[in-house]
């Protein structure tokens, strides 16, 4: 008897080196023990049985195309943080992806009150994953921090670049800076700001097997963001043993936890600061943050990620029957 058939649809791939690639092929290999599963970064036709498409507006084209030659076949939609922080209330294509879905999937505990109330019955949380990881030995002579995030507005990389001028007397503290500048401003903001600061490096875009050697050796993971639907490297570096200072919003608590006290908020580069110099002097915080997160990580094992992920499309292909009207939803 055939295997059922899925379709991923995902906007970037391999050549992007982004969590949407990556979270992508993750699931392709969860589901395939049990599914014959595509990969594409578009869809057109094709007789699948199921459809899991990532990114309400940069899938919408896919999302329509499936609808329209399958109206009774599932449909699962996998939100990032630009669909729920942004997209789905200023984009059209987005919305309507929304309305098309019939299950509606968000990687962080809080994602669903991003949403509609009346969309809210058909969302279901996966929280990403990655192995555990041996952590390496940290530097002891001074604290190096790390950023791993493309340079471009939504990662709030210049809240990082005004936090190290706040820093710039601390040769204590070291800030390593990984990402592909995908806004050439602010690639040149960084560039500038390694002259003008020398703790500062920014490496660019780095092969993500480099990524996690590096990150293994950080004292401290910044992430601060402006928004986001669960980011992968926060997962990692929790994975990995290192604790994560990281902006208060929704994506970030969604992983961290209410409780967390890495916290400071969006945009206020003063208060990174102020987080980055205590987690060099007060050794009594750092190890906090470390066994907070220590307690976060088993959320983030792979066989919890793959069984949540195999009981949401068992779930669908067994149960599904005809499409409720968007209009009715």
């Amino acid at each position: 008897m055939s295997r059922p058939s899925i379709v991923i649809v995902t906007p970037a791939l391999a050549d992007a080196n982004n969590g949407n690639w990556r979270t992508a092929r993750r699931w392709a290999a969860m589901l395939r023990p049990r599914y014959e599963v595509r990969l594409t970064s578009g869809w057109q036709d094709g007789d699948e049985a199921l459809m899991i498409a990532l990114h309400a507006r940069r899938s919408a084209a896919a999302v329509a195309a499936w609808r329209q030659a399958h109206p009774s076949r599932p449909l699962l939609l996998a939100l990032t943080g630009t669909d729920l922080y942004r997209d789905i209330d200023f984009d059209a294509s987005a919305r309507h992806s929304l309305m098309m879905a019939d299950q509606l999937i968000t990687l962080n505990a809080l994602g669903a009150r991003a949403l509609p109330p009346t969309l809210r019955a058909r969302c279901s949380m996966v929280l990403q994953s990655t192995p555990a990881r041996r952590r390496g030995v940290p530097p002891t002579r001074h604290l190096r921090v790390l950023m791993i995030g493309h340079l471009r507005t939504e990662k709030a990389p210049d809240t990082l670049f005004d936090a190290v001028r706040k820093l710039r007397a601390r040769a204590d503290i070291r800030v390593d800076h990984i990402g592909g500048a995908l806004d050439p401003v602010l690639g040149e903001q960084a560039r500038a700001l390694m002259q003008e600061c020398p703790h500062y490096r920014w490496l660019g875009g780095l092969a993500h097997g480099e990524t996690l050697r590096r990150l293994a050796r950080a004292s401290v993971l910044v992430h601060p963001s402006r928004m986001e639907g669960g980011a992968h490297t926060v997962i990692e570096a929790v994975r990995c043993g290192v604790p994560v200072i990281a902006s208060r919003i929704d994506g970030n608590v969604g992983l961290l936890g209410e409780g967390y006290d890495g916290y400071f908020e969006v945009d206020a580069a003063a208060a990174l600061a102020a987080c980055i110099a205590r987690a060099r002097d007060d050794a009594g915080w750092l190890a906090r943050l470390d066994r907070q997160c220590a307690a976060r990580a088993p959320l983030f094992a792979p066989e919890r990620e793959s069984a949540a992920l195999a009981a949401l499309v068992d779930g669908c292909l067994a149960s599904f029957g005809p499409r409720r009207d968007a209009a009715t939803a």
